[in-house]
């Protein structure tokens, strides 16, 4: 009895497998992805002690992927007004199947990737990997870490329930401490001098369309210049000439990884919904205890602890001109740290990162216990 590759061959005259290549190779010339496979092919991972922190920007565009899937769906069924913000998703938890769920994943994904890009940026802090020529690299990681606050911050507020109201109202006032423009920053983010519906409109707004096309630029950018240079080795582990292919052996590590995030992330959504809360009204007074989300406690507690007056300046202003400086700081530690550029032990810059990481841990800390 002949088997289903000979009949198959006897009927077209070539064997299935050659014209499974055939078909690949015409694919390969259509799309133009002979370059990708031949670099997936040569591309390597260094293998040393540290080689764990490279798993973690895969698992951020994982969470990130589920993020833009889930907000999809949401998507469907999300009417961005203050009218029927809240309603539609009242509707959504209640009427819609496994919406509860998609909206709990959606809330625990977006906590758990900005989370990962906390740690994915210290890793590449303490392993040096901003050296030359990777400080592009950084500077993109860093916009998108800044990104994803803004996603953070932004989809706070879209479900228009109480907490997310005042919160917004707290966030969005900040701005106004910048002299000459600071006015204009505060009634540009709300769409007028109050929070309202406006506001509500121009989040969904930032949160859908302009901060979606920024990802997709700079994480476009960011891909692209990891894939050129490779994986940075850290100080050290020069001499350590191991490598393992980065297809099939570190993507399915990598796929691994994201499996466990996945089993983690549905037992969260699961066994702790996100919660609705109570629809906003904007002549209630303030809730007691209110507070913006984890990723924005320190810099809030920072703002709070800070006396009303520094000499002559606000104390607030005083904050926001330190924080400010600290970012443009950050973004250009490539080009600051020249002992790590001309590959030599760097330890002010690592006491700096280790001093900035306790803070934010600490001042976290203390905004959940107050």
């Amino acid at each position: 009895m002949k088997s289903t590759i000979e009949l198959e061959q006897e009927t077209t005259g070539q064997p299935a497998a050659s014209r499974t290549e055939a078909a690949r190779q015409w694919l390969r010339h259509r799309l133009g992805t002979g370059p990708v496979e031949e670099m997936a092919a040569h591309k390597t991972v260094p293998v040393h002690r540290h080689t764990i922190w490279y798993y973690l920007g895969g698992m951020t565009l994982f969470l990130f992927t589920i993020q833009v899937v889930t907000g999809i769906l949401l998507l469907l069924y999300y009417r961005p007004s203050a009218e029927e913000a809240f309603e539609s998703v009242q509707f959504i938890m209640t009427d819609v199947s496994f919406g509860w769920l998609i909206r709990s994943i959606h809330s625990w994904s977006a906590n758990l990737m900005i989370a990962t890009l906390f740690v994915h940026m210290f890793s590449v802090f303490f392993l040096k990997a901003y050296r030359p020529p990777r400080e592009m690299t950084w500077i993109t990681g860093v916009l998108l870490l800044f990104i994803a606050l803004g996603f953070g911050f932004s989809g706070y507020l879209l479900p228009w329930n109480k907490l997310a109201f005042f919160a917004t109202r707290v966030g969005t006032e900040i701005p106004r401490v910048f002299p000459l423009v600071g006015d204009f920053l505060m009634r540009f983010l709300r769409g007028g001098d109050e929070v309202t519906g406006a506001t509500l409109t121009r989040f969904f707004g930032f949160h859908v369309a302009i901060l979606p096309a920024l990802t997709t630029a700079i994480l476009g950018v960011h891909l692209w210049l990891v894939q050129s240079h490779g994986m940075s080795r850290p100080p050290g582990t020069e001499q350590n000439g191991k490598e393992m292919k980065f297809v099939p052996n570190f993507i399915l590590r990598d796929i691994m990884g994201w499996l466990l995030a996945l089993g983690i992330l549905a037992a969260l959504a699961a066994l702790f919904p996100w919660e609705l809360g109570e629809k906003a009204d904007p002549f209630a007074s303030a809730p007691a205890g209110i507070r913006p989300e984890w990723f924005f406690l320190f810099s809030f507690e920072t703002l709070k602890l800070l006396p009303g007056h520094i000499w002559f300046f606000e104390g607030e202003a005083l904050g926001i001109l330190g924080f400010t400086i600290g970012i443009g700081f950050w973004l250009l530690v490539p080009f600051l740290d020249r002992k790590a550029a001309r590959g030599l032990p760097s330890a002010g810059f690592t006491l700096i990162g280790a001093a900035v990481l306790l803070y934010i841990i600490v001042m976290t800390a203390i905004g959940f216990w107050s």
